[in-house]
């Protein structure tokens, strides 16, 4: 189960670096050299142009960058729902080659089926693997614990806010136990407070299930809040232009936002999006 709490190694200092166990430990999950070109118009269109980068287990990383920069893009790939030009995205050292059990996604839409109940929403895909009754039931009640949503198990979507729709699609992916959980603006529905109490919750789950986790934002504060390390990305085409290690303490509120180092990390991070030369 996810629950286990990460080691004191793992964790790594209380300043929150890259938490990596070491250089020579193989990734969680690696990009290499990724190209994707689309044809528009019968002309080749690159959106994105030689990405590399590196998860390592238990990591959480953001990346940012402006509209049409193709982060959506590159996260499709890393699922699966889309294939590189070139490059490969290997998991565990395996070669993505489509959608799999291994890696989780939760969209900015909440994607649930209207028609099912919270809980059957979250066993949807434990259906699929043909897990038993009992299997199914004790991950569910374990996720909706973790959500804090055992109360609304028998709710359907309709009668939840933005923000439970939300923690519903996130126990859906983990109930999965992926290897890697993939997440696609998934506040940017949302309005401002509750976008930040979701960060707040993200934090938490992530503190309890420490599951690596890549998100993509254009949301520059949420980024930084969350994350241990930030990628920036340039466009046309889109291009890992800078990598910011996020030298904040593990343990973060909402306070954080206002320190001097929060906004030293945010002035780097525009300054980079700005400068697009």
């Amino acid at each position: 189960m996810l629950n286990t709490r990460p080691s004191s190694d793992v964790r790594g200092q209380e300043a929150g670096l890259d938490v990596s166990p070491s250089s020579t430990a193989q990734p969680k999950m690696e990009v290499r050299g990724l190209f994707k070109t689309f044809q528009v118009q019968g002309k080749p269109l690159m959106v994105l142009q030689n990405i590399n980068f590196q998860l390592h287990a238990r990591e959480f990383v953001c990346l940012v960058g402006a509209s049409g920069c193709g982060k959506s893009t590159l996260l499709n790939i890393v699922a699966g729902l889309d294939s590189p030009t070139a490059g490969q995205v290997l998991v565990d050292g395996e070669m993505v080659a489509g959608p799999g059990s291994d890696r989780g996604m939760v969209f900015q839409g909440y994607t649930l089926y209207p028609w099912l109940t919270v809980s059957e929403n979250i066993a949807f895909g434990l259906k699929l693997r043909r897990l038993s009754r009992a299997q199914q039931q004790e991950r569910v009640n374990y996720y909706l614990d973790v959500v804090g949503l055992t109360q609304f198990a028998k709710a359907y979507p309709k009668q939840l806010s933005g923000g439970m729709k939300q923690r519903v699609a996130i126990a859906r992916a983990l109930a999965n136990e992926p290897e890697v959980l993939l997440m696609d603006e998934p506040f940017g529905a949302l309005d401002a407070q509750t976008k930040e109490q979701m960060q707040q919750f993200l934090l938490r789950l992530w503190d309890q299930t420490h599951t690596t986790i890549l998100m993509i934002t254009h949301d520059v504060e949420e980024a930084i809040f969350l994350s241990q390390r930030v990628y920036v990305m340039s466009r046309c085409p889109g291009q890992l232009k800078l990598e910011v290690p996020i030298t904040l303490p593990a343990q973060r509120d909402l306070e954080i936002k206002l320190t001097p180092e929060f906004v030293d990390i945010k002035r780097q991070v525009l300054h980079a999006l700005r400068d697009q030369d």
